[in-house]
């Protein structure tokens, strides 16, 4: 899967439903900071290779993630 192809606000709708599904720890929000140091994009991306590896797909398509309704789609 290349996230690189994602538009920049389809790949932070796909972070948004992925944050929803996991913990809010400090451990779980460390993680993706150590991994893209002030860059939101790769942190976005971060969370949605995260997401795609325990679920199988994108939030939007596999796992709990595809249950989320975020605002801005009604």
């Amino acid at each position: 899967m290349d996230l690189d192809n994602l538009e920049t606000r389809e790949l932070q709708k796909e972070c948004a439903r992925a944050m929803m599904t996991i913990s809010g720890t400090n451990n779980n929000l460390s993680k993706y900071n150590k991994k893209a140091p002030h860059n939101s994009h790769n942190w976005y991306k971060a969370v949605v290779v995260d997401y795609v590896a325990q679920w199988g797909g994108l939030p939007s398509q596999a796992g709990p993630g595809k249950e989320v309704k975020l605002i801005m789609d009604n």
